[in-house]
């Protein structure tokens, strides 16, 4: 399985994004400036500030 961390400069902006393309956020945030999403197959990714 690839694991795909992403730098953004807006977290907000970029889950919403995201979520509108099909991903949900995890359950488990390990950060503040980081978000854990999962694809509509249950991949987990990662956004990362900038």
């Amino acid at each position: 399985m690839l694991h795909l961390d992403l730098r953004v400069d807006d977290l907000d902006d970029a889950e919403a994004y995201a979520v509108a393309a099909g991903a949900t956020r995890a359950a488990f945030q390990p950060q503040d400036d980081v978000r854990v999403l999962l694809d509509p197959a249950g991949h987990p990714f990662c956004l990362f500030l900038h």
